[in-house]
Order: C-alpha cells, then structure tokens, then sequence
C-alpha cells in the first residue's frame, strides 16, 4: 500500500514548522527520521493531512556540553551515539543501547527524538532517559517550555507533547565517576522491538538509585522499590538478589499490574539482568 495524499512543508527554522503545525487542528504530524512514521503511513495506519519535515534543521541536530551535562537537539541519530560522535553523558550507557536498536540501516536515519516523541513502548530509549533523570525542552505555540522525563510519557504512544509542540532538545546529566548502569532487553531476534527493556543507574555522587521498566506493551514503571534496595549495593549477592525478587513484585503491585505469572517471570527476569550487569562493571 502507499499513504493517502497529504500536505508536504519543508521549513526553514524551528519557528516556522511550529507555525505550520498550527495551521491545522489536527492531522499535522511531524516528519524527523521516519523510521516508524512512514511504514505506518504506507499502512494507512496513521491519519496525515500534513507532514511538516523538520529532519533538515541544523538547530535540532545540535550537541552541547558543559560541566553538568549535554543538551542533545532531537534529531541527532542513533547512529551518532552508536559511533562517538557525539558526547555520552553516561559514561558509555547511551553509546551502548544505541548500537543495539534494531539494525544499522534504522539507526542511520533515526532521531533520538523521534523515538521519545513517538513513545512506543517497546522503544529502547525511553528507559534509558528516565532512568538518567533527563528533562525535555518543548517548542509549541506558546513558546518554550520543560518538561521532566517522570512527566514525559503518560502512556503507550502518549506524551506531554500538545498536537502543535515540537520536541526540540533532550537534556541529559552527567553520571559521577563512580555511577554504574545496567541495561537489558528481551527479544525473540536482534532487530526486532523487544518484549521487556529494564535500565539501571546508580550514582552515588548524585545520589540517585534509577530502575525504570519498559515494553509489556504498556508505558514506563519507575520501579522506586527496587531502586531503594539497590542504594549503596556493593556487589552482587543471593540475598540482594531475594530482596529485589520482593522489591519488583511490590513495585508492579503497586502499580496496578494485572500480570500473569509468564509476563511476570519475563519483567521480573530482564529487570534482576540490568541491575545484575550494573553491579558486575
């Protein structure tokens, strides 16, 4: 299948592309690396009068570093992480997911941006942000704003983006010298979108414990219970490892997660793996 017709604006600034998304009440849908918008439009599965192609905008694919962190605009790609070329505030955490999304011809042209603005749940980088405590700046009509990465994403495919904002930059802290991360995903094959994600940060100059929980086709689980075990955690142990078993069931009961024991075991297992490789570094 090919996409219904629809309305093709190539803008020159930031400004404009916010101004043309305006110009609809809805419909208008923003085009970065189109990894996942276009084989949806092809579908037909996602409704477009206008695309507004914001992939050319030197201003969204900007990298800045000072001593507290790097700003990266939203349409650096995977590929850009996966090679160095761009800072990695976590000490080799984002350089390390970003060479396993999917395969190397999607992470040529993908925008972190993208990603996050589309909030797919099964997305490797939304764990990954949440758990670095990262923050997002937002360009709508009303000008620019901040939001925070607990505040980001409401649900699958559901964001803190208005249908007229643009994510324009994702601001990420540096780790301390003595932070360590864990990440892991579970997948039938490499390339295709996994079934569970889990990332891990610990960082003790900041004095932050981070697990936060992706995919099971629902929105991301900050997993506070689990976090707090892993506080000041050594090294790993059978009896940590018994204390977190715990931690995880009371963080998904918690939440709400209606869970059969099969889906439970699977986010119970990718979890216990990130916060293992994060105490094995």
């Amino acid at each position: 299948m090919k996409p219904a017709p629809f309305d093709y604006v190539r803008p020159r600034d930031l400004g404009e592309a916010v101004a043309a998304l305006s110009e609809f009440e809805w419909g208008a849908r923003v085009l970065a690396g189109g990894q996942s918008l276009v084989p949806m439009l092809n579908l037909r599965l996602s409704p477009v009068l206008r695309l507004v192609d914001i992939s050319g905008l030197e201003e969204l694919r900007g990298v800045e570093e000072d001593a507290e962190g790097v700003t990266f605009g939203a349409c650096v790609r995977h590929g850009e992480f996966e090679d160095g070329k761009v800072p990695d505030p976590a000490r080799g955490m984002m350089h390390h997911v970003a060479g396993r999304i999917a395969y190397r011809a999607v992470r040529n042209r993908g925008t972190i941006g993208g990603s996050l603005s589309l909030a797919d749940p099964s997305a490797d980088w939304i764990t990954v942000v949440m758990a670095l405590g990262a923050s997002f700046v937002i360009r709508g009509a009303a000008g620019e704003r901040r939001v925070a990465g607990s505040d980001m994403f409401l649900g699958p495919y559901s964001t803190a983006l208005g249908e007229h904002d643009i994510l324009a930059a994702i601001r990420v802290p540096k780790l301390g010298r003595s932070a360590r991360w864990g990440y892991y995903k579970v997948i039938h094959k490499a390339g295709e979108y996994p079934m569970t994600t889990a990332s891990v940060v610990l960082d003790p100059d900041r004095g932050r414990s981070s697990v936060v929980l992706g995919a099971v086709n629902r929105g991301p689980l900050e997993m506070a219970r689990m976090a707090a075990g892993m506080q000041g955690a050594g090294t790993w142990s059978a009896q940590l490892e018994g204390n977190l078993r715990e931690a995880i069931r009371l963080d998904l009961e918690a939440a709400g997660r209606d869970q059969d024991s099969c889906e439970m075991k699977l986010c119970e297992t990718t979890l216990l793996r990130a916060a293992q490789s994060a105490l094995v570094q």
